[in-house]
């Protein structure tokens, strides 16, 4: 039942999509103008890889912050219990780890899009 429902729910969004397409140039149809009507294809292709990264490092950023935020909460609640105290501990010092990480990974990469930019412009 449940494969059903969901086919009909996908059926009925791309029927409900249909008109909002068909307003559409036919380039855009068939996918060949989508990055100029996006913005990408206005940019510079290192500018897009530079956002790119930005955008993946920031969302590992926030993992990484999860990570240190749950291990101090486990600390807090953990009562004492040297089991969940140490459990906790790593999972501290496992996030300050991925953080330190992300940040040297943004480092390289921003030096080399960088240095790319001024070896070709």
């Amino acid at each position: 039942m449940k494969k059903i429902t969901t086919g009909i729910a996908t059926a009925a969004g791309l029927i409900a999509a249909l008109p909002v397409f068909a307003q559409l140039p036919a380039t855009v149809n068939q996918g060949l103008a989508y990055s100029t009507i996006v913005g990408w294809g206005t940019q510079d292709l290192r500018t897009t890889i530079m956002l790119v990264i930005n955008i993946i490092m920031g969302f590992l950023g926030i993992i990484a912050v999860i990570i240190i935020l749950t291990g101090g909460f486990k600390w807090m609640t953990a009562g004492g219990n040297e089991e969940k105290v140490a459990e906790s501990k790593k999972l501290i010092i496992a996030g300050i780890v991925g953080l330190a990480i992300i940040f040297g990974a943004y480092a390289i990469a921003s030096f080399v899009i960088s240095s790319l930019v001024n070896a070709t412009t």
